[in-house]
């Protein structure tokens, strides 16, 4: 009798041989074979077997479908990262492609929605895997999906997180893809962790309507229906409710409650023909009143994602509106499934007509060059969620632009020359300023000039394309040099006076040097230039300068120190290994909040009845120590040379150890630790519940020396991401 998880992958098989008789059905049997093995005594988090996940994940897929080794690896994805398999064993058992969709989806998988810059790197890669083979995150989008359906197993926290990650990137991805139903599935599963009591309302106020719409919707169809059938179209109509994040966005934009939402159904018409959908479309305006200004032509102006189809709203005898979507079954598989639908129709993504459907992927990738990462970030969310208008040239082609795009994005669009050379601009015959937003159907012509001198910087802040921004600012880089030298040494010098670092920027080498290195400049000229075109910003340099000059302060100030007088240290061994200031002889304890060792800062607290508490200067309780009481209770103190010269005496001090969940990761360390011949008299784990895992430890070294030589051998270890001094003594 076979398993449920067995009749899943039967049912699998059969489908996507339905899809496409030339699936290698042993091939993917064998993946899941390999996966079942390699996952087994896995469990998810709501108690089911993990192999569970990459079966649903590759059914996903099949949905989508895509080819073999898509369905393979969507079986494999989590085996690099949570189990023994690693790259070498899939490719030798599944082939190159295989692995590096599995190595890819792996590596996905390993990016943290964060703050913006540390988001920069994350992303960049994100979207390199993309252009390097689409099915990476088209079987990334399929596990995420999977996931989403089962966020209410996560702790809170983390299912916010997760909800926000995939609303504010993987929805947009899917959609710039063209994959409506995991987008809109992708949002409303999002939505309700995000927002779940206006979540529950609109689903309470579909359920109180469902028979009302139910009604309307079976009349709709059918009077549609009868009206194609004696025009003897052939077609397919459906009815259906619109997705409960639309409703939600358009109940908060237009401050409405559910009851005063009526464009809420929708009617799909599906025909054979391009010509088919023009002809329904006429006999839709014949049964019922359009709307004007809501009719949009996707067919002859299709969306960037390769989405088309026509649609109309329009209102019928109740008084209500809705919608009519009508397109081609091809067009149909495209707006459900997008980039994933070529598979169907064009057999893989390297045929011809899909070139277009890309090059924002390389766009991006290009304009990360010489953009810094909060203006890369916003630049992707800019293009992902932005709403596209289409213009026309005065030859009557097709331009599409982001919603609040200007005629000066529209030069650069065209070519950078154009831009560049463009001195005014005319919308529908008469001039308009060039900082105008273009509107859906506006007719535009870019006056241009050979006398030109070029643009102007301040149209870096008018545009709304990252496309156009560049240019500009290439241009400036490339032909004001002087100019751009001149202005960014003037804007630097006026900040570096504003936060007191011009001496040390100019009269430090090292300074200068450092600043220079970490912006890859190779002389100052170079970096005056940058800030000049606007390649940098002039506070990522003072922030740069404004850390090394407070490094070079303290140094200069310990110096100094060490050439004062400083008091007679006791020649005499003291039994704790730590002299206090004019004290003989007291009880001396390390304290348990910073473990000092020897080599660290130390200062003495005078504690009662219990001697001197010995503390690292930077202890947090050294910091925030402020009572007017406790004030005269802290002595110098300092080690003793002894101590600082022997080996053999051990202090303890506790290390904090951050850590990728792996297998074998705290052997490792237990390991490592024994080998370095230091005495271990704690060591704990715990998990993170996201991928990572803390292992707290208790050691015994003679002094700072050995620890920082034990920390750095730590830090190279696999699966250890940082090693740092324990905040406190558990």
């Amino acid at each position: 009798m076979s398993s449920p998880i067995q009749n899943r992958i039967d049912f699998l098989v059969e489908r996507a041989k339905k899809q496409n008789p030339s699936i290698n059905e042993k091939k993917i049997r064998a993946a899941y074979e390999c996966a079942a093995g390699a996952h087994e005594g896995q469990k998810r988090r709501n108690g089911e077997p993990y192999i569970i996940h990459p079966v649903a994940v590759a059914e996903i897929i099949v949905e989508m479908g895509l080819d073999t080794d898509s369905i393979c690896a969507g079986l494999l994805h989590d085996c690099i990262e949570d189990t023994q398999f690693d790259y070498r064993a899939i490719e030798n058992k599944f082939g190159t492609s295989v692995a590096e969709l599995v190595d890819g989806v792996t590596r996905l998988g390993m990016l943290r929605y964060s703050k913006e810059q540390e988001q920069f790197e994350d992303l960049r890669k994100m979207f390199m895997a993309m252009a390097k083979d689409i099915r990476v995150i088209l079987i990334k989008l399929a596990d995420r999906l999977h996931n989403a359906r089962t966020f209410q197993y996560l702790p809170e926290r983390k299912q916010r997180d997760k909800a926000l990650e995939t609303m504010e990137i993987y929805a947009p991805i899917a959609h710039r893809l063209g994959m409506s139903r995991i987008k809109w599935e992708l949002e409303d599963l999002s939505l309700k962790v995000l927002d779940p009591i206006g979540y529950q309302e609109i689903v309470d106020g579909l359920e109180k309507q469902s028979s009302q719409h139910e009604e309307f919707l079976s009349h709709i169809q059918h009077n549609i229906s009868e009206k194609l059938g004696e025009a003897g179209i052939q077609h397919t109509i459906s009815g259906r409710i619109k997705h409960i994040y639309s409703i939600y966005r358009k109940m908060y934009a237009q401050h409405k409650t559910i009851n005063e939402i009526y464009d809420i159904c929708a009617v799909r018409v599906i025909v054979d023909t391009v010509t088919d959908c023009y002809n329904v479309l006429g006999y839709v305006h014949d049964l019922y009143k359009p709307i004007p200004g809501r009719f949009k032509d996707y067919i002859s102006t299709p969306k960037p994602n390769g989405y088309q189809s026509l649609h109309t709203t329009v209102i019928g005898r109740e008084g209500i509106p809705f919608e009519i979507q009508i397109r081609t079954e091809e067009m149909h598989k495209m707006a459900e499934y997008g980039v994933a639908a070529h598979w169907k129709y064009k057999q893989g993504l390297d045929k011809v007509g899909n070139e277009q459907a890309f090059a924002w992927i390389r766009q991006l990738l290009e304009a990360q060059q010489d953009t810094e990462a909060e203006d890369f970030i916003k630049a992707i969310k800019v293009d992902l969620f932005a709403d596209e208008v289409f213009v026309f040239t005065p030859k009557g082609d097709v331009v599409n632009m982001p919603a609040g795009a200007t005629p000066i994005d529209l030069a650069y669009a065209i070519h950078s020359a154009v831009g560049n050379r463009m001195v005014g601009a005319k919308i529908n015959g008469r001039i308009a300023p060039i900082d105008s937003q273009l509107k859906n159907g506006d007719i535009v012509e870019i006056l241009t000039s050979k006398e030109t001198h070029g643009p102007s910087r301040d149209w870096v802040k008018i545009v709304k394309t990252t496309e156009a921004r560049n240019k500009i600012k290439q241009w400036f880089k490339k032909e004001c040099r002087e100019e751009n030298i001149e202005q960014g040494k003037a804007e630097l010098d006026r900040e570096l006076r504003a936060n007191l670092l011009y001496n040390g920027f100019y009269e430090n080498d090292e300074v200068q040097k450092n600043a220079l290195n970490k912006f890859s400049f190779n002389t100052i000229d170079e970096l005056y230039a940058a800030i000049g075109y606007g390649g940098i910003t002039v506070t990522k340099v003072i922030n740069k300068v404004k850390d090394d000059v407070l490094k070079l302060r303290r140094a200069q100030e310990k110096a100094e120190k060490i050439l004062q007088p400083q008091p007679e240290k006791k020649k005499s061994r003291s039994q704790s290994g730590v002299i206090v200031e004019g004290i003989d002889n007291c009880l001396v304890k390390f304290a348990r909040c910073c473990t000092p060792i020897p080599g660290d800062d130390i200062i003495g607290f005078i504690t009662r009845g219990y001697g001197v508490s010995i503390h690292r200067k930077d202890c947090v309780n050294v910091r925030n120590s402020g009572a007017k009481d406790e004030e005269n209770r802290w002595v110098n103190v300092w080690w003793d040379e002894d101590v600082l010269d022997r080996k053999s005496e051990r202090f303890s001090t506790g290390l904090q150890i951050s850590t990728r969940n792996r297998i074998g990761v705290l052997s490792d360390v237990a390991t490592l630790l024994a080998q370095s011949h230091v005495n271990v008299h704690e060591l704990s784990a715990r998990d993170l519940n996201d991928g990572f895992g803390v292992i707290n430890a208790m050691v015994d070294v003679s002094g700072v020396a050995q620890l920082d030589n034990i920390i750095n051998r730590l830090k190279n270890t696999k699966g250890v991401l940082d090693v740092t001094r324990m905040a406190d003594g558990t």
